[in-house]
């Protein structure tokens, strides 16, 4: 009898968190759902997937939503093993302060409050709450035009804004 040998491929991290990518995003389209964002965690032997969803129509993501999008990522994590099975699996919306990172994102929450870290003309960041106004430009020129508390317009190049997310104000 010939000697057996076993060889074991180890994925690197970066393939990893494509093939996990890849497997999530193609369980959620028929669900008229799309990736947020996947956060991989925890530890070798018990990893954690957190994954954020939105619903394609822009509707809120309902907890069923959360429900079905576990079920079907779940079930497809288990046949292929990808990342063993030992794992938590956590499916949520991205939040009610979720991040604004794209011209979309922007004008889909025009009329809303957010807190926004920009670059100033000298180099520095100044961090404000304002109101989201508008969008203008052309598609990587977008100028995001916002309101402070006293109803003044500005205009903050998209490019010079550094982090921003929407802000929950328990006033309205």
């Amino acid at each position: 009898m010939p000697p057996t040998f076993f060889c074991f491929v180890k994925l690197s991290r970066k393939n990893m968190n494509e093939a996990l990518q890849d497997i999530v995003v193609a369980e959620l389209e028929p669900l008229g759902l799309e990736l947020f964002e996947l956060r991989s965690g925890g530890s070798k032997s018990r990893p954690v997937l957190d994954v954020r969803v939105e619903r394609k129509d822009g509707e809120a993501v309902t907890v069923g939503d959360c429900a079905r999008a576990s079920r079907a990522i779940e079930a497809r994590l288990d046949e292929t093993s990808t990342i063993g099975t030992r794992y938590a699996l956590e499916v949520s919306s991205p939040g009610i302060e979720r991040p604004l990172r794209n011209a979309s994102d922007w004008r889909r929450f025009v009329g809303r409050d957010a807190v926004v870290t920009a670059e100033g003309e000298e180099g520095a960041l100044s961090t404000t709450e304002v109101r989201i106004a508008g969008i203008e430009g052309d598609p990587g020129q977008e100028t995001v035009v916002v309101e402070d508390a006293k109803g003044v317009a500005r205009r903050v190049p998209l490019a010079a804004v550094k982090k921003a997310r929407l802000a929950f104000n328990w006033k309205r």
